[in-house]
């Protein structure tokens, strides 16, 4: 059984089948083939309108009944425009002789109409020659008016049924947007030609034909991409041309004529007017003249105007009127608009615009704004022009008015990434097709989505398949729509406001440009040693026509600044050069420095201001991408290193091998908890901590593959313990630490001792080696981590690895007060875990004595001396070295120590391999005052974190405060002082310690202590 006809209404998209069953059945339609109706229907956007305007034109136009009747292919262009614009169906039934534009069978592939012909036909339909230079028109009045008018809705016509059946709709949207503007431009040409007639009759025609009119159409119809229906937003220059007409006669001449051209196109008329014409844009606005001389706008822009009226500017374009004068125009006002983001404040006050746009919306209005609101048309414009106007000043590519072109010319320029720019591109066009097919409806000016369900219902069947949905219910449309907001609004957020643009609008052009003329004078004016040498590298950088070249040549003028900040810009331009060639072409690394001035700002300051970094960075490129996230920076912690670890080991069986990806994840933590470190994203302590971490898990990957490798030989014997001491014991590590430790191992209970013994050396002594050794290929830029056991039972002459049973005995026996205190920082680093209880229990027993007696208090005292006198480098000025110096880091720890020493075995809070944490439970207990405790720690903060500088800055360790004032330079930096800090850190730096060495002398000395 057949569907009703009701049912079928409804599948096509009736929202009242009734009422369209009822027109269904009108006498007009008689005879013709209920299934032709509603398969044309089908495409109608709103059946219902479709079919009561078929109707009424069959009452005007019977002959229109043969179209129908032919079916689809016929068809379907009458369907498609009587079901999505009411206003132009109604222009059809008032001027049914216009119903000719049905003839011409659809085209596959529509094409825009000629501007030329468009000017023509609406100049012939007031009567004026199109050959003329200033056209007349014959016709004048509501008569000119009303022709001009029906045959502009004519064309208007044929447009819309080019735009409604082209096959991609979205493809087709610049073609349409531009034929608007073509056919506003050709309405004002012959509304010109109007007033120009009716300006004679009032003035005569030798006056008025010694004045020259230009209309400059800015906005969209300045860039063609009008809307259906729009304001035409205009500025007017006039001139006289002959010394008949002095400038007050043109001006006054002029302004007759521009408001006869505006009564033209929408004055009352019998025929409704076109769209309003805007000439608030002008010089004042509405306070100022209508039309000035081309001098007097000149003179004003140069004077008077603000950001705003130069990023309208970037549209003007001569539309109507005297076209040699319009050129000038255009070319007098270029070098403005180009120059106009130079101007102080630029980029903030096109910020600020935007946003008062955003604040002024109606409350009502907001969730509808398809124009307006967030994530809405003028998001995209604003962020392109604004794009276009910093970096247009030294890229003519970006110079040119409509958006869609300009998006293709910032993404091949670099400016835009090339996924950003086609996700912007597809939404600005998505947007602009629901803002026309929501004009075209009934020709009025509105930017809101529709709220009515049967309006939503014939919208989402008009851009069905063009929104990233295929489905054309209300719901799909709007949540589509939501979708294409969101889109607009991140890109938006993250491109306008992009820092970037502040620093290349406050470029002079000469700097944006970098001419090798006035590159190298800048460069040397920024700090740049070697011109030259610079010169050669961003000639490097930026040859070729590439998109890196490219980006290289957007980038380099404001990262030349940054890197020159530096303390080695010279030496960071070199690093960048690496790292750039390094990563090559790899899609990601300028468009995050070119995204991300956070980013940006971080690789220049790291390559100028750190040689360890700028080497780790040029063989480890790819870390690059963490500065544009600052998650990736956050320290790996152990746990995840060793699971890494074990993972990667278990791939290779070479030690070799093996050993190359543990020590190129221990090089990698260390660059990332430098970076961190840079970027101020780690306090002191906590970079300690981390680094210690990375030379754990090393150990650990170096012991399993030891173990490994002689468990390929026979059964492992023994277990093997490595037990940090010093500072790596205290997780107080610096960039240049090396790590003290001590080797424990126990035989399995049935291996014979003297074997274990020997595996264990074996052991021991290939775990130091995979640390240490060149690896085939090298790890480059590493810094090795040597295992230094000279704090082991009986030193250098003692053996390198003992039994827990051997320790045991040792200390019960032979340990002497320096080997307690060495054991005070004694922490498990890596092997078996009961091996590791077991011998913490031991090492416990010994490290906190019940007292210290008078003999270890001298001999601590003694030793501190000895070490003081021997250790100290020959020539070293005791006052600047940081370890066994003045107040240096020995005389906190040794200080500490002592407190541990005498106190640890009655409050277990001093029980903890942390020189900080020691002191600050020290203080809690009142063996030592705050403030002194607070010195203290001061002291030893600093020492460590210029100890860490030195490698930071060099790449090579030091325990001397730099004399050199370059190098005091990079470190007063690293240690956060300001530039030109230098002189304040050394300061500060001898006062501290001096004040600390009273305060070591003092609790180190005191009798009875």
């Amino acid at each position: 059984m057949a569907p009703s006809l009701t049912r079928r209404l409804i599948a096509l998209g009736s929202s009242d089948p009734e009422r369209a069953e009822r027109f269904l059945g009108a006498p007009e339609l008689a005879g013709i083939d209920e299934d032709i109706l509603l398969e044309g229907l089908s495409v109608a956007p709103d059946p219902d309108g479709a079919i009561t305007a078929l109707v009424r034109l069959l009452s005007r136009d019977p002959g229109l009944r043969a179209v129908v009747q032919a079916g689809l292919s016929r068809s379907e262009p009458l369907f498609r425009l009587l079901g999505a614009s009411e206003a132009l169906a109604d222009f059809l039934i008032r001027r049914p002789e216009h119903l000719d534009v049905f003839d011409q069978a659809p085209s596959a592939e529509p094409q825009g109409a000629n501007p030329a012909m468009l000017r023509a036909s609406l100049l012939r339909s007031v009567g004026a020659d199109p050959s003329a230079r200033q056209p007349v028109a014959a016709r004048t009045g509501n008569e000119a008016y009303e022709a001009l008018r029906v045959r502009y809705r004519r064309h208007l016509c044929e447009l819309a049924i080019r735009d409604l059946g082209a096959a991609s709709p979205l493809d087709f949207l610049p073609t349409a947007a531009a034929e608007l503007a073509d056919l506003a431009s050709a309405a004002l040409e012959a509304g010109l030609a109007v007033a120009r007639a009716e300006a004679s009759a009032a003035f005569g025609a030798e006056a008025v034909n010694a004045v020259v009119l230009s209309v400059i159409g800015m906005g969209k119809c300045g860039a063609r991409e009008l809307n259906y229906i729009s304001d035409v937003d205009v500025v007017y220059v006039v001139d006289g041309k002959s010394d008949a007409a002095d400038d007050t006669e043109a001006v006054r001449i002029g302004t007759v004529l521009a408001t006869g051209l505006t009564r033209a196109v929408s004055a009352t008329a019998r025929e409704p007017a076109l769209w309003q014409v805007d000439a608030n844009l002008r010089p004042e606005g509405k306070d100022g003249p209508l039309v000035r001389t081309l001098d007097s706008h000149l003179a004003y822009y140069d004077r008077w105007a603000q950001s705003w009226e130069f990023q309208a500017l970037l549209k003007a374009r001569c539309i109507a009127g005297d076209g040699e004068l319009g050129r000038r125009y255009e070319a007098s006002v270029a070098p403005l608009v180009w120059a106009s983001a130079g101007r102080e404040g630029f980029v903030e006050s096109v910020q600020a615009m935007r946003r008062r746009v955003t604040e002024h919306i109606p409350a009502a209005e907001a969730d509808r704004q398809i124009k307006l609101g967030a994530g809405g048309l003028r998001d995209v414009e604003f962020t392109v022009q604004l794009l276009q106007l910093v970096h247009g000043r030294t890229d003519e590519t970006l110079r040119v008015r409509d958006t869609t072109s300009a998006i293709a010319a910032l993404a091949a320029g670099g400016y835009i990434g090339r996924s950003a720019a086609a996700e912007f591109d597809v939404s600005y066009r998505r947007l602009r097709l629901l803002e026309h097919r929501i004009q075209l409806s009934h020709l009025r000016r509105t930017h809101l989505m529709p709220v009515k369900e049967d309006a939503l219902r014939a919208l989402a069947r008009s851009v069905q398949g063009v929104m990233d949905s295929s489905k054309a219910s209300p719901e799909s449309l709007l949540e589509s729509w939501h979708r294409t907001k969101r889109s607009v609004r991140d890109l938006h957020q993250r491109i306008f406001y992009r820092p970037l643009l502040n620093s290349v609008a406050n470029l002079s052009p000469e700097e944006a440009t970098l001419s090798p003329e006035a590159a190298q004078g800048r460069l040397a004016a920024l700090g740049y040693l070697d011109p030259k040498g610079a010169m050669r590298h961003i000639e490097a950088l930026t040859a070729g026509v590439s998109r890196r070249a490219a980006l290289q040549r957007q980038l380099l003028p404001v990262l030349l600044d940054w890197l020159a900040q530096g303390v080695d810009p010279d030496g960071g331009l070199l690093a960048f050069r690496r790292v750039s060639e390094a990563l090559g072409t790899t899609h990601w690394y300028l468009g995050m420095l070119r995204d991300s001035a956070a980013a940006a700002e971080r690789l220049c300051h790291i390559l100028s201001n750190s040689r360890l970094m700028a080497d780790l960075l040029e063989v480890s490129p790819e870390s690059v991408a963490w500065l544009g996230h600052e998650r990736d920076l956050a320290p790996v912690p152990l746990e995840a290193q060793w699971q890494e670890i074990q993972s990667k080991i278990s791939r290779h069986e070479e030690p070799t091998a093996r050993m190359r990806l543990v020590r190129l994840i221990r090089r990698r933590e260390i660059l990332r908890v430098a970076i961190a470190d840079s970027a101020g994203l780690l306090d002191q302590d906590s970079v300690g901590r981390a680094l210690a971490d990375a030379d754990q898990a090393a150990v650990l990957g170096a012991l399993r593959v030891a173990e490994d490798h002689v468990k390929a030989s026979g059964p492992l014997l023994t277990h093997v313990l490595v037990v940090a001491m010093g500072r790596q014991g205290g997780r107080e590590i610096g960039y240049g630490s090396d790590a003290d430790v001590i080797y424990v191992h126990r035989p399995f209970p049935d291996a014979d001792p003297r074997a274990a013994q020997k595996q264990a050396m074996e052991i021991v002594t290939s775990l130091s080696g995979l640390l240490t050794q060149p690896l085939k290929p090298a790890v480059l830029a590493e810094r090795v981590l040597q295992l230094d056991a000279d704090l082991r039972p009986e030193g250098k002459s003692g053996p390198l690895v003992r039994s827990l049973e051997s320790f045991a005995e040792y200390y019960r026996r032979w340990a002497l007060v320096w080997e307690w205190q060495a054991l005070l920082r004694a922490r498990p680093m890596a092997g078996d875990d009961g091996l590791a209880t077991d011998f913490m229990e031991l090492v416990d027993s010994v490290r906190y004595p019940e007292e210290l007696s008078p003999a270890d208090i001298r001999e601590i005292r003694r030793i501190k001396a000895r070490v003081e006198a021997e250790r100290l480098p020959r020539g070293a000025d005791p006052s600047r070295h940081l370890k066994l110096g003045r107040g240096g880091l020995s005389d906190v720890e040794w200080l500490v120590q002592f407190l541990q020493l005498q106190h640890a075995a009655r409050h277990p809070e001093l029980r903890t391999t942390s020189t900080l944490g020691a002191l600050g439970a020290a203080a809690g207990l009142g063996l030592i005052p705050d403030g002194e405790a607070a010195l203290l720690a001061d002291a030893w903060r600093l020492a460590s974190r210029i100890r860490s500088a030195n490698v930071v800055w060099t790449g090579r360790a030091s325990d001397m405060l730099p004399s050199s004032r370059r190098d005091l330079e990079a470190v007063a930096r690293w240690c956060g002082y300001a530039p030109g800090q230098a002189s304040a850190l050394e300061e500060r730096y001898l006062q501290l310690t001096r004040r600390t060495r009273h305060v070591f002398e003092e609790r180190f000395y005191a009798n009875g202590s």
